[in-house]
């Protein structure tokens, strides 16, 4: 069972809070979105209440990344957030580092330097030899306790992840808390269950429906997307060159598996009727039957989001993962705000993170029952599959 905040005697203690606030960054490297930094904010002021002596230990980008940087303009607008003091430190487990984790002052907070700008953070490591390295080696001692709120990175075994639950007692913060609590339980959802799977990721899409499927836990799968064309190709659709390429790029296995998913459960999946393509500069709908178009198909029509609002309204939960096509253009928008819309009209709605949680943002819908913060961990709870950050949680 996994310990949260609730066990956590918080007073004067220093406290390691794993955050995920990587975030997209402007071309002057500040900040363009807070929505991480603002998901952790009930954990790091429930913290900062108790009077703990709060570290924050998060990660930016990666390496060779262009938002690969400093943790700097993240200290500074959480101090904007919180009701709290909020101090930066440009190292991570140096002597300094670790002199400024024991002068942070109860209900203050101090966050260290990206993580990833020391090479164990960019490796994969086993719980035990995690513990040994000298990011969790040095700055362990100087921590009473340790709280994982980093959903997002769940799914990662990295030192910052998984070592210091080798050294300390180890929490869930409330983010973690809350994803666990509803991925978990999505069996014991308001059924009928319908799970929208869309995006670009199609072999973790296919994975996600087999999953689902197999396990009884989907009433009904709606593709769209590249994940929507895969199922379409496997269904002898032809949709166009273009289109084929696409999927084969993302996964040259995917049309196969999609058939051997269509084959079992052809009766659960619901395929696109129709595609959106752009020809010349406009938005075209080209019902499936005459296809094939020379363009890549970018969105489903009108027809298809009209057949699939229909699946919707008679819901209980639905689960939304990945876009319905290539909602950043205004042309081809219309498909996901379509079926998001949608999904809002049911009393249950979860959002799988990732590109899912970044559409709605851009859409700017609200109201969801859960969006999770996590994109691959969300997948990774979605096919049963383990987190090995919340594995070395369980007491």
């Amino acid at each position: 069972m996994v310990r949260t905040l609730d066990s956590l005697d918080a007073a004067g203690a220093a406290v390691g809070v794993r955050v995920d606030i990587n975030s997209p960054l402007t071309d002057a490297a500040t900040l363009a979105d807070d929505a991480r930094l603002r998901a952790h904010i009930e954990t790091l002021t429930e913290l900062a209440a108790a009077d703990a002596r709060t570290v924050v230990i998060a990660h930016q980008g990666r390496p060779g990344g262009d938002e690969f940087g400093t943790l700097e303009p993240h200290a500074e607008r959480l101090d904007e957030l919180l009701d709290a003091p909020v101090e930066y430190c440009d190292a991570t487990f140096s002597a300094d580092a670790r002199s400024r984790v024991r002068g942070l002052a109860p209900g203050g907070l101090l966050v260290l330097e990206n993580t990833r700008f020391y090479s164990e953070e960019y490796m994969q490591w086993e719980p035990s030899e995690a513990a040994d390295t000298h990011l969790v080696a040095k700055l362990a001692p100087v921590l009473d306790a340790y709280v994982n709120d980093a959903f997002a990175a769940a799914h990662r075994s990295q030192p910052s992840l998984v070592g210091f639950p080798q050294r300390l007692p180890s929490y869930a913060g409330r983010v973690m808390e809350t994803e666990l609590e509803v991925l978990g339980s999505i069996g014991g959802s308001p059924e009928p269950r319908v799970y929208v799977l869309g995006g670009a990721k199609v072999a973790d899409s296919i994975d996600v429906a087999r999953s689902v499927l197999e396990r009884g836990l989907a009433d009904a799968v709606v593709t769209a997307g590249i994940v929507g064309n895969a199922f379409l190709l496997a269904d002898g659709v032809t949709l166009g060159a273009a289109s084929a390429e696409i999927v084969n790029d993302r996964s040259p296995e995917a049309v196969k598996q999609a058939g051997e998913l269509l084959d079992e459960f052809g009766h659960r999946l619901y395929l696109p009727r129709d595609v959106a393509v752009e020809r010349d500069g406009e938005r075209v709908e080209i019902d499936t039957e005459s296809l094939p178009a020379a363009e890549p198909a970018m969105d489903i029509g009108a027809r298809t989001v009209s057949a699939y609002a229909d699946i919707l309204e008679d819901a209980g939960t639905v689960i939304l993962n990945g876009p319905a096509g290539v909602f950043e253009n205004d042309l081809f928008s219309f498909g996901t705000r379509e079926l998001y819309e949608a999904a809002l009209r049911t009393d249950h709605s979860i959002v799988g993170g990732g590109d899912t949680a970044a559409a709605l943002r851009s859409l700017g819908l609200e109201g969801f029952t859960h969006v999770s913060t996590g994109g691959g961990a969300a997948l990774r709870m979605l096919t049963g599959g383990t987190l090995p950050a919340v594995e070395v949680l369980d007491d």
